[in-house]
């Protein structure tokens, strides 16, 4: 006995209707981080021991600011993403509703304050 339609199984989605594109999202998101990880981790390691002059003036240049940028937004995207899909396992009702919305909130707040800090970053030099 089959609990999903043939037209389901052709467009790729389950009795959930997003399951097959949560996954492929974070699976995507995995790949882009696992090649930006060490990546960032260099830019973090070159930075460590700078003082703030040269540590704003390196995270003016385009490089270390946009693996900065990048593995943020796409780690944070992969987090919220992975927290919603735990969510609905684990919570219910009410619970499940305010985790969710503490859960994205908590995201999009430490992309915003990151991107801020790397405009800032970046824009203060050519203040000075």
């Amino acid at each position: 006995m089959r609990y999903i339609t043939p037209r389901k199984a052709a467009q790729g989605l389950g009795s959930a209707r997003s399951g097959t594109q949560d996954h492929w999202f974070l699976t995507v998101t995995s790949c882009a981080l696992v090649l930006l990880t060490p990546a960032f981790f260099l830019v973090i390691g070159r930075a460590i021991g700078l003082s703030q002059a040269d540590l704003l003036g390196y995270f003016g240049r385009p490089y270390p600011a946009l693996i900065t940028a990048l593995f943020i937004v796409v780690g944070m995207m992969h987090f919220i993403k992975g927290t919603r899909i735990m969510i609905d396992d684990y919570f219910q009702n009410t619970a499940r509703k305010v985790a969710i919305i503490v859960s994205v909130v908590f995201g999009w707040a430490v992309i915003a304050a990151a991107l801020f800090a790397l405009a800032r970053m970046t824009l203060v030099p050519l203040a000075i």
